[in-house]
Formats: structure tokens, sequence, C-alpha cells
């Protein structure tokens, strides 16, 4: 996909622009895709979609067409069921860099996710394409309908999504006081990670990390 993998201690990441992604080795097999939970996909911008999915294909990567015909959207899905939508600015210098974040929730629900995500985080709630969402530095927080409530992440292949504080002790401090309860105790990390995680009310367990030192690649 063109990522940079790289290790700090015994942890492997693929680092896109704007996304870190952490592979971790569990005991088994996730208990599914992301497709049926809560984050249904991820997205990222390229330069020329068609392009890149040349490449990909050249490469034996596994690419689905965009939705009705489009030639500037594709989708990919790792072999574990990551699903991953692709886009496309002919304007980027650069060729792959990280966009969204799409959670899948019933209809009643978005308005409740999109006022929480803009709150929790220091969001600005607006939209696109006549659908929701809530710009936070770095990303974007995209929401769909669902016809049923979505699988909650934990223990999924995608098992959760990642947001970087720059206080962490603050950050926590700021969200138990609006009710906010975290799953694990702060903690540090010997690679200088200082991490918490939390799950929102529909099931995206969301990690909380102030990031220590990060190689230069």
């Amino acid at each position: 996909m063109g990522g940079k993998w790289f290790k700090i201690g015994a942890n492997e990441y693929a680092m896109f622009p704007g996304v870190f992604v952490h592979l971790n080795l569990g005991d088994g097999p996730g208990n599914g895709g992301s497709q049926g939970s809560v984050v249904n996909h991820v997205g990222f911008i390229v330069n020329n979609v068609q392009e890149q999915v040349a490449k990909w294909k050249a490469a034996g990567i596994a690419v689905l067409p965009g939705g009705n015909s489009r030639l500037d959207q594709a989708y990919v899905e790792t072999l574990d069921g990551v699903r991953m939508e692709i886009l496309e600015d002919k304007a980027q210098s650069m060729p792959i860099r990280h966009e969204h974040v799409h959670l899948s929730l019933p209809e009643a629900e978005i308005p409740k996710a999109q006022a929480w995500y803009a709150k929790t985080f220091g969001g600005k709630a607006g939209t696109r394409n006549n659908a929701p969402v809530v710009d936070i530095p770095g990303a974007q927080i995209r929401f769909a309908k669902a016809d049923m409530p979505q699988a909650r992440t934990r223990g999924r292949v995608l098992d959760h999504i990642g947001v970087d504080v720059k206080d962490l002790k603050a950050f926590i401090a700021k969200i138990e006081g609006e009710g906010i309860k975290l799953d694990e105790p702060y903690r540090e990390s010997p690679s200088g990670n200082a991490i918490s995680y939390i799950t929102d009310a529909w099931g995206t367990r969301i990690e909380l990390i102030k990031r220590g030192p990060v190689p230069v690649l």
C-alpha cells in the first residue's frame, strides 16, 4: 500500500502520512473484519486512483471498484478483512495519505455520536457530501447509516482507532470530568509512549496516546 514499516522495541508499525498502523500478533484470527463492526472502513487519499490501482494489482493485491463505476474511488481489503476506501486528490504531492475513519451506526444514533466526537476531541461538526462528519486535527470521522447496531471493535481485526494527545494526564482529567470512564488506567511504555483506552457508547475502542520519539524515516 506504500506504507513504511518500522519497529519500536517489540512493536511493529506501518506508517503513512497522517496515521500509524500498529500490528499486534494475536492468539488467533480476529473475530471478523472491519465490515460488520462500528468502524466499517478507513479512508486514504492518493494522487491518482487508477495509477495506484494498477500498481497494487500488479503486486497481487485485490482491488474492488468504486461505487457507480467511479474512477476516482476504489476499495482494498486486507486478507484478514480490514476494508480501506481509496479516494483521489490530483493536487496531492505525496502518493498516499490517511484521511478518514468511517463509522456505521443506526440512523438515530448518528447525531449523538457526531456531538460526542466533536465535544470529546475538540472537533468541528459538519457535513461532507450531505453526510455528517467531525473534523479533528489530522483526520475526519465520518458517519454512515446502518440498518442495525454493529459489532464492537474490540477483538476484531481492526481492534481500535487511536488519537494522539499532547498531555494525556490532562486529557484524562477532562474526559473523566465529562463522565467518560477509562477501559485501562494511564500507563507508560518502555518505548516512551503514555497510553490509555476508552470505548465510545457505540462500541468503538479508542486508544489515547501521548507518543514518544518517532523514527525519522
